[in-house]
């Protein structure tokens, strides 16, 4: 595994901690299908989440909230209707697509800003 898949996988893994710690329940980590990646897939109560963690060093070029355009966002959408077609009783289930946005402060702390309904599926 390359270092920055090793990264990613390393913000992910907090970013799911950090979510459990809020009562959320994993239901899958880095989902994949030929239409793109969910990083993390979690049920908030009866609501399935599909999140999109992002970390960014700085907040040149918008930092982490700037990083998921709307063809990025169509990728998570198709790639979440994807997955609920494989699990029907999932398909009744209130969806929910979210970001986790975790930013390097000058400090070099992290602050992690969680934001729920980030994007829709029209």
């Amino acid at each position: 595994m390359c270092p920055a898949n090793r990264k990613g996988l390393r913000y992910e893994d907090q970013a799911r901690a950090y979510l459990q710690a809020r009562g959320l329940r994993l239901l899958q980590q880095n989902f994949y299908s030929r239409g793109g990646e969910i990083d993390l897939i979690m049920r908030d109560g009866d609501t399935i989440c599909f999140i999109e963690v992002k970390f960014r060093r700085s907040l040149a070029f918008g930092g982490a909230a700037s990083s998921i355009p709307v063809s990025k966002q169509r990728k998570i959408i198709n790639t979440a209707l994807f997955y609920i077609a494989g699990r029907k009783q999932l398909a009744r289930q209130p969806l929910r697509f979210d970001a986790l946005l975790i930013q390097r402060r000058p400090d070099g702390s992290d602050s992690i800003d969680w934001i729920r309904n980030a994007f829709y599926a029209e």
